[in-house]
């Protein structure tokens, strides 16, 4: 599976609502963090392959799901568990900050 970008807001709700393990990144192309985080997500979504759902959303084409979100800050990554949110990392984190929370959720799904 490969990073998806969200076109429409029910998509999201869907994955989410669908279970699993879903990371959300909320960002927009403008900004220069949020180009750094992707190939980070590119590399999470080869290592966890089919246990983690990686979206990402464009702030700018739908802020509805920013605002629904609560994101104050680009970018913004929400880890998503059962349908429910787990986890909210603001700003750029190092590639093990986001491993070590996909590592507490992903794992308990693969049981």
């Amino acid at each position: 599976m490969a990073v998806v970008n969200t076109e429409q807001a029910d998509t999201l709700r869907m994955r989410v609502r669908e279970g699993g393990t879903v990371l959300v990144d909320y960002g927009a192309p403008w900004c220069p963090p949020c180009q750094t985080l992707l190939p980070i997500l590119e590399e999470l979504d080869e290592e966890y392959g089919s246990n983690v759902t990686i979206l990402k959303v464009n702030c700018d084409v739908l802020p509805e799901l920013a605002a629904e979100a609560g994101v104050m800050g680009l970018p913004t990554v929400i880890v998503y568990n059962g349908g429910q949110p787990m986890e909210k990392l603001v700003g750029l984190r190092p590639k093990s900050a986001y491993q070590g929370v996909l590592d507490r959720f992903a794992a308990a799904n693969s049981r």
